[in-house]
């Protein structure tokens, strides 16, 4: 890794970030920007135990803190990247378009695979080794010459069925996923965003855009060994 890389990932880890990763973007972006820096930052343990059976107040003030400091993390990471001579896109939530059918031009998701950070699990969020699918994530574009991560290409859930099963609306179809597999053969997307409204409404008393449910990646296995770890860990201390 040379000193660009690394004095941009020191940069990142001091706005927060928790998993940092390069993905080799070329044939995906169509404006040169070949370089995606992923990012992700952990929900707090204490956070995620109380979402496995409906979302929380709590859950949902978080996930907008967590969401702003991902957006100034990518904005200070492409400022840091611009200093220097190239082009870089931060992926604000604010420059991320979703059209009627619930898709953005460069999900994050993809962003986080193709740069090693986790795969796509049945739930068809990303999960992580480290944190399970209880991560925030964010990116940016570049056409700095970073060292891309090695891609995660397929699934590491196995038989595992703990988010199909969760799932409130049975939006969850339970396909093992491989790179490239449309959405459609892993989850119900419009199913999926009127469970967490009407959740939202029956446990929050209110739906005002942003949707959260959280039910499928509280229960999901990897998940749950971070909630051991990190529950336990603050227990003994």
């Amino acid at each position: 890794m040379d000193d660009l890389q690394e004095n941009l990932f020191a940069l990142l880890r001091e706005k927060g970030a928790k998993l940092i990763g390069v993905a080799d973007m070329e044939g995906y972006t169509e404006n040169g920007l070949n370089r995606g820096v992923a990012v992700a930052i952990p929900v707090p343990a204490h956070i995620v135990e109380e979402i496995k059976t409906n979302p929380t107040i709590e859950y949902y003030q978080m996930y907008h803190t967590l969401n702003a400091q991902l957006d100034e993390m990518v904005e200070a990471g492409a400022a840091f990247l611009q200093k220097y001579g190239f082009r870089a896109r931060a992926n604000t939530k604010k420059n991320l378009s979703v059209n009627d059918d619930l898709r953005t031009p460069y999900p994050y998701k993809t962003v986080a695979t193709k740069a090693g950070l986790g795969w796509i699990g049945k739930s068809c969020l990303l999960v992580t080794e480290e944190y399970g699918s209880a991560v925030r994530l964010s990116s940016l574009l570049t056409d700095a010459p970073l060292e891309p991560a090695i891609p995660i290409t397929e699934s590491r859930c196995g038989n595992c069925r703990r988010c199909v099963d969760a799932c409130p609306g049975q939006a969850i179809i339970g396909t093992a996923w491989t790179a490239g597999m449309p959405r459609e053969d892993i989850i119900h997307a419009h199913v999926c965003k009127e469970t967490q409204i009407t959740r939202m409404r029956e446990f929050l008393g209110f739906y005002e855009g942003e949707r959260v449910c959280g039910r499928c990646f509280a229960v999901c296995t990897y998940t749950q060994k971070y909630l051991r770890r990190t529950l336990s860990s603050k227990a003994h201390s």
